[in-house]
């Protein structure tokens, strides 16, 4: 809706304010605005049109205007843990990380009040019900896609709020007491599944080095004996103190 009557009366008489009192009233009637600020003005309680002012200079009328600066540089909110419940009814506490940047200055101020309350719920509702689609070990395995996952559809709702998500990421994942009882456990049966494997194919290749062994010594007499040897060698050397009285192999 245009101004009114009395709008239109205040806006002449302080624009004939301004220039009664040139150039003095210049240095009122002008601000400055950061590069990565934005400013928007009101008139009366109505927002001017046109995009947000900034960086640089912009006029205002000191009387009748108001204005708001908005920062766009990235922001970093925490949100802290909540519950969630997976697809195979296992209940977590999470806590995640938004990095979000303001685009629309204009929007943003006519639509919400409280930005990191409002992205703050957002977040967590939008968790909860993508996780419930999702299995316990996914969350642990496919963090980095479920993460992605959240920021997207986080964005497909903050850009009518002139905001923008950059990055979503789940931060810390806290399981109940039982849940961890039941991970241990099997990861400790895991653990003795691959320390059996291993002492089994340790006794294979032993077993067959064995074998192997036995055929040669089997087919040459004179190894058999040097074998002997060595063997009778290797006692003296580990018990300097010990006699031993080697007998003959064919004895034996």
């Amino acid at each position: 809706p245009g101004l009114g009557i009395c709008e239109w009366l205040l806006t002449i008489l302080s624009f004939l304010f301004i220039i009664m009192t040139f150039p003095i009233s210049v240095w009122f009637c002008m601000k400055v605005v950061r590069e990565y600020e934005r400013a928007i003005v009101f008139r009366l309680g109505r927002l001017l049109p046109g995009r947000a002012r900034g960086p640089g200079l912009f006029f205002f009328i000191p009387c009748l205007d108001t204005y708001h600066k908005v920062d766009l540089r990235l922001k970093t909110l925490e949100i802290p843990f909540h519950q969630v419940v997976t697809k195979d009814m296992v209940t977590l506490e999470i806590d995640a990380v938004c990095y979000y940047r303001l685009e629309n200055a204009s929007l943003l101020l006519t639509t919400l009040s409280s930005i990191s309350s409002a992205i703050q719920l957002l977040v967590q509702t939008t968790t909860k019900r993508l996780l419930a689609h999702r299995a316990f070990s996914e969350l642990l395995l496919e963090r980095k896609s479920i993460s992605q996952e959240i920021k997207v559809a986080l964005d497909a709702v903050t850009g009518c709020w002139g905001i923008k998500v950059e990055r979503t990421e789940i931060n810390n994942v806290q399981l109940p007491a039982e849940v961890r009882q039941s991970l241990a456990v099997e990861a400790e049966a895991q653990r003795q599944a691959k320390v059996r494997v291993i002492a089994a194919q340790g006794e294979k290749a032993a077993s067959e080095s064995l074998r192997m062994a036995a055929e040669i010594l089997s087919s040459t007499p004179a190894a058999a004996q040097l074998r002997y040897l060595h063997a009778l060698h290797s006692l003296t050397a580990e018990k300097p103190a010990a006699f031993i009285l080697p007998l003959p192999l064919d004895a034996m």
